[in-house]
């Protein structure tokens, strides 16, 4: 199976936090055939004022991280699942069968490289660490989410400055929730399009389809729809997304 990365970035104790984590091996956990998490941390050389790599610096880190793995591979260690940049450190994270081997297979990979580094692992079982540390929240899934849909309207000629009508849907588990939400949004210039109720998990699902003028561009429609997903959350529902038409002008 080939596997599915994605970024974004968070604070992580008060520091910028660039993640990276393996997405396709979110379907299958807990997997109790890697018992083990282990990590190594290497002190970037130069890194930029908020702590995350320099392009200059980045293909390095990324000789490092190929090692990593191709000794992973050969000693059999484990699996690949995350990496942190943050506060001038590179981490890189596996999840491991057994960890009594980790500290040779790490050796053998930094072996090659003049960086400070440390090591280590423990017990993880329950996948804790890339449940609660890598993987997403819904809102930065949602950020994650957005720039995917920026991106391809960029590479299509938009123009994501200009402001255009930008359709969005939530769901919830009840008509009343429904309406509440719709007061909610009315109150911050939305328009409802539609009302529509589906089966989900064989129960009744209430949605909303509303718009309003705004621009698509990156932070804007990040503040944007996290503030939907506040709306939502607080009339106990979901927010499914958003959509707008193409702009080249």
């Amino acid at each position: 199976m080939q596997e599915y990365w994605e970024s974004y970035v968070k604070p992580i104790e008060g520091k910028k936090a660039m993640v990276a984590f393996n997405a396709t091996v979110a379907d299958t956990l807990p997997n109790y055939a890697y018992m083990y998490v282990g990590f190594v941390k290497i002190k970037l050389k130069n890194p930029k004022e908020d702590g995350l790599v320099t392009q200059e610096e980045a293909d390095d880190v990324g000789f490092v991280e190929d090692r990593l793995e191709m000794e992973s591979l050969r000693w059999r260690s484990g699996k690949y699942i995350g990496r942190i940049i943050s506060n001038g450190e590179v981490t890189f994270i596996y999840a491991l069968k057994l960890d009594f081997e980790w500290g040779d297979t790490v050796a053998a990979a930094m072996g090659y490289f003049d960086y400070e580094y440390e090591y280590g692992s423990r017990q993880d079982m329950e996948w804790e660490v890339y449940q609660k540390l890598l993987f997403p929240t819904v809102k930065e899934w949602q950020v994650i989410a957005n720039h995917h849909a920026c991106d391809n309207l960029q590479e299509q000629g938009d123009n994501l400055r200009l402001e255009r009508a930008i359709e969005h849907k939530a769901y919830f588990k009840s008509d009343k929730n429904r309406k509440n939400f719709i007061l909610l949004i009315q109150k911050d210039g939305f328009l409802t399009q539609k009302e529509m109720e589906i089966l989900f998990n064989g129960e009744t699902m209430y949605g909303v389809q509303f718009y309003r003028k705004d621009v698509p561009f990156y932070y804007a429609i990040d503040e944007l729809t996290l503030k939907i997903i506040d709306m939502s959350d607080a009339c106990d529902g979901s927010y499914d997304g958003w959509e707008c038409s193409l702009v080249k002008i």
